[in-house]
């Protein structure tokens, strides 16, 4: 299975993801992780959200590692929902009160992507 994981780039480093990465390698899927597969070598960030795009649409699900401030998770989740991506939450905030990200995010993953 080809897996996209979702989860804060800037500011952060790759060790915080890195022994989720290589579980799900060891399971024998093939996982984009943005820390090693997309450069973040981009004045702007078009460039990297295009690259990240092409791999979320070939990704067959998207595992979430969010920690409630990334807005680069947030754009990437927004393409995951519009492209109908089945979720699996790794980690996000606690959920909330009322209307969130958080909790739309588990929504999402116990709704499947055919509700959304």
């Amino acid at each position: 299975m080809r897996i996209f994981l979702i989860c804060p780039v800037r500011g952060h480093d790759p060790s915080e993801t890195q022994e989720l990465v290589e579980k799900i390698e060891q399971q024998g899927h093939e996982v984009y992780w943005p820390h090693r597969d997309t450069n973040q070598v981009d004045s702007c960030g078009l460039r990297i959200c295009e690259d990240n795009r092409r791999a979320i649409e070939a990704a067959d699900e998207v595992v979430v590692v969010w920690n409630g401030e990334s807005q680069g998770c947030l754009f990437d989740l927004g393409m995951a929902f519009a492209l109908r991506k089945p979720i699996l939450i790794e980690d996000v905030p606690p959920a909330t009160r009322g209307k969130s990200f958080q909790n739309m995010i588990r929504a999402w993953e116990v709704a499947g992507p055919e509700e959304t």
